[in-house]
């Protein structure tokens, strides 16, 4: 079973996204800021983060950009989740190296198609290294 660390402040939408993706099979733990967020990969390392921007402390920018830049985090690819639009924050989020960018609201469907492109391309790379 894959696993998936969500990091969302937004208790309701996590529980929905929560729902949408333990149903279809993937182990989600939900956390609502960075400081849990770090915590919880001391003891596990998910298969794929959900990281929304807009976080109490370090915001999501600055968060993935720690982790892309931190030997044992670097790797797990990471799709930023947020309300903002328009061209720059999609811009800032593929500086800090995201590996995708969905809007809120967000489509099930297309969160799914999301996840499941963005754990094989992670699998293909891993694969050919």
């Amino acid at each position: 079973m894959q696993s998936i660390l969500l990091v969302e402040d937004d208790k309701n939408l996590s529980e929905i996204v929560k729902f949408h993706l333990e149903r279809i099979g993937f182990k989600v733990t939900v956390v609502t800021d960075g400081v849990s967020m770090f915590n919880e990969l001391r003891q596990a390392k998910p298969d794929l983060i959900i990281l929304d921007i807009m976080l109490p402390g370090l915001d999501g920018y600055k968060l993935c950009g720690l982790l892309k830049n931190y030997e044992p985090y670097k790797d797990i690819p990471i799709i930023i989740f947020t309300a903002r639009t328009g061209e720059d924050a999609q811009k800032l989020a593929q500086e800090m190296g995201c590996d995708a960018f969905l809007t809120k609201p967000f489509n099930p469907t297309t969160l799914l198609s999301t996840i499941n492109r963005v754990l094989k391309q992670t699998e293909f790379r891993t694969s050919i290294i």
